[in-house]
């Protein structure tokens, strides 16, 4: 099973995201389940959504503790402890980085991808929600969905701009930088 979780800020679509990601392995013949926390805070709140999928059908009701990938498209919420107690050895952080291009060296020992994801929505007119831009980039750093499943995801999710959010998820898949987690040094 593989257990994914997604952190941003009101407006960005946090939500729509792990939905498009949930409806595109769907589309795999895979089960997804898919939920979201958060309150009846205004745009610029935190905001956490899950996602898991199986190639069998889930009956886990259950929060995610220990996610496999962690998905952050707000930066300013990425907690170094955070991720050391709850992401798994082998696991995949994807940070939305619009500041520079600062790698998060402090996160070495983790697979890492890193995404400009602001600046493609701006490009492409989507304003500051950032979705398919994040899940364009996951598919790139995961390389298990096929981006025709994506594209059909995104059209059947998401409700307005569908071309503008398909280029969005394409240019984000080109512009997706990998950086492998570093082993460590071994003392001489």
């Amino acid at each position: 099973m593989l257990e994914i979780k997604f952190y941003g800020r009101g407006g960005q679509g946090v939500v729509i995201a792990s939905q498009i990601l949930a409806r595109a392995f769907f589309l795999m013949d895979m089960y997804p389940q898919c939920y979201s926390l958060f309150g009846g805070e205004r745009r610029g709140a935190p905001v956490a959504s899950f996602l898991r999928v199986d190639k069998e059908q889930i009956l886990l009701k259950c929060e995610i503790k220990r996610p496999d990938h962690m998905i952050y498209l707000a930066p300013d919420l990425i907690d170094g402890n955070e991720i050391r107690a709850a992401l798994k050895p082998h696991g995949l952080i994807l940070i939305n980085n619009p500041f520079s291009k600062e790698t998060f060296p402090e996160l070495r020992e983790y697979n890492r991808a890193i995404i400009d994801a602001f600046s493609i929505a701006e490009e492409m007119g989507l304003g500051n929600t950032i979705n398919t831009a994040i899940v364009g980039a996951y598919c790139r750093a995961n390389e298990n969905i096929p981006m025709s499943c994506l594209e059909q995801a995104i059209e059947e999710t998401v409700p307005a701009k569908v071309e503008a959010n398909i280029e969005a998820a394409r240019r984000a898949y080109e512009m997706t930088q990998i950086l492998p987690k570093e082993q460590e040094k071994v003392a001489q």
